[in-house]
């Protein structure tokens, strides 16, 4: 190792002592610039943690003596917002529904918080493109078990479908025509043989026709005397292609034995109206919307 109090007559700079296979190292000082860098950091770090929220304590954070906090420069922002959107909101709250459609900027703004809200609140059931899946219905085709009209999905959405916590709710109950020994396992079996005859997927059938005649005793008090659905009880027409839970047999076995009985949020309960009337367009306009019932 050299001696440290060695100078480089070269550079008039110290070495350090440190020898690697006859190469040493030169105690070079940092370039000013560098230096005044760092110490400009320091103080801009040290202002900083006095101006602003910085330290963390138990349960909070220091305040800092500007007083600015994230959180309430969301809330502002979000203040700002609301004060914007105020007065189309309130002239959506003001008009029926049904008479939104008319005016192009109602409609505009309403279908893009409709869609905003459905984002958030509704694709965990019906898909980010709204089509669906097993158990959880299509909203871009023309089927609706309820009926697919402005006032009606606004109905829907705000109270819900066999909610819990809604008095308003759709309500509608299929019996469970094997569990509850309405019908035998060979009785279902010829129920399911008609319904497939109905939809097209099986040919007539001695089956089929003693279905028909179990159908009109047991079934079509609510699914209509062919099968073409009754929306005032939520029934689904059996003839379409166009299937909740789905069409094969042992799918219509199970629905026939069990029943269903699915469930959607009443929203209203926790939407809005505004928002809810949003979401009815939204979604009215996703292509399978329907005009209003005529008087």
């Amino acid at each position: 190792m050299s001696d440290p109090r060695r100078v480089d007559a070269a550079t008039n700079t110290a070495f350090v002592g440190h020898e690697w296979d006859g190469i040493e190292e030169l105690d070079t000082p940092m370039p000013r610039w560098w230096l005044w860098t760092l110490y400009g950091t320091i103080l801009f770090a040290i202002g900083y943690c006095i101006a602003y929220p910085a330290w963390p304590l138990i349960d909070h954070a220091t305040a800092g003596v500007l007083g600015w906090t994230s959180h309430g420069a969301l809330r502002e922002e979000l203040s700002a917002e609301a004060k914007r959107k105020a007065p189309i909101l309130a002239a959506l709250a003001r008009t029926p529904i049904t008479a939104v459609p008319g005016n192009a900027q109602l409609l505009r703004t309403a279908t893009e918080g409709g869609r905003a809200a459905f984002k958030v609140n509704c694709v965990q059931c019906h898909g980010a493109g709204a089509a669906g899946t097993k158990g959880y219905p299509n909203l871009n085709d023309d089927d609706w078990l309820w009926g697919g009209d402005l006032a009606t999905l606004e109905q829907t959405i705000a109270h819900g479908i066999r909610s819990p916590v809604d008095e308003a709710t759709r309500q509608s109950q299929m019996p469970a025509f094997g569990r509850d020994g309405i019908l035998t396992a060979p009785q279902i079996q010829d129920v399911v043989s008609f319904v497939r005859y109905a939809s097209h997927q099986e040919a007539a059938s001695a089956a089929a026709r003693r279905g028909a005649a179990l159908f009109a005793a047991n079934c079509a008090a609510c699914h209509g005397d062919t099968a073409h659905g009754t929306r005032a009880l939520g029934a689904p027409n059996l003839t379409d292609a166009i299937w909740l839970y789905g069409g094969d047999r042992a799918t219509l076995t199970e629905t026939v034995t069990n029943a269903r009985s699915g469930m959607m949020p009443a929203w209203g309960q926790r939407l809005d109206p505004v928002t809810v009337k949003m979401l009815a367009l939204y979604v009215h306009g996703l292509g399978g919307g329907e005009a209003a019932p005529a008087p």
